[in-house]
């Protein structure tokens, strides 16, 4: 499926009853309607998160990964709507301090864009870095989290 988002196109793909790949795209590609139970309800989540009515999704997720992979990934779940951490704090609360790199590449081998919120992650110095979908549609979601949270613009650094 692909769903059209404000900041671009998106490609969702279902296997075994998980959302397994949410890419975004660059270029063009038209929107496509949701065929299974599961793309339509993504749909829909993500038309609430976007209207600033959904904080968090609710959708069975797997993606490939190491177990390592699988870590990181599981802990920027736990990274709350509308705030941000460094890289160096994801690593201390993974108890890995010197994986630093190790983990900023995990977080960029994240296929589900959004769900799995690796746009949540900055560097110490506040700066954004690191994301594949762009740093512009970074800074997008994360402003867009912050209004929505009510703090108003983030003055964050590209």
């Amino acid at each position: 499926m692909y769903y059209k988002t404000p900041v671009g196109i998106v490609q969702i793909t279902e296997e075994d009853g998980f959302i397994s790949r949410i890419h975004i795209l660059d270029g063009e590609h038209e929107a496509t309607p949701a065929d299974t139970p599961l793309l339509k309800e993504t749909a829909k989540q993500f038309d609430e998160y976007f209207a600033g009515t959904r904080k968090d999704f609710d959708l069975p997720i797997k993606q490939d990964g190491t177990e390592f992979q699988q870590q990181v990934w599981d802990e920027l779940l736990k990274i709350e709507y509308g705030k941000t951490i460094s890289y160096n704090q994801q690593s201390q609360r993974m108890n890995s301090p010197l994986a630093i790199r190790a983990i900023a590449s995990a977080n960029g081998k994240n296929n589900l864009w959004v769900v799995v919120p690796c746009h949540r992650v900055i560097g110490s110095n506040g700066s954004l870095t690191g994301y594949a979908g762009g740093l512009w549609r970074k800074q997008w979601l994360l402003e867009h989290e912050a209004k929505v949270m009510g703090v108003g613009q983030t003055k964050l650094e590209l």
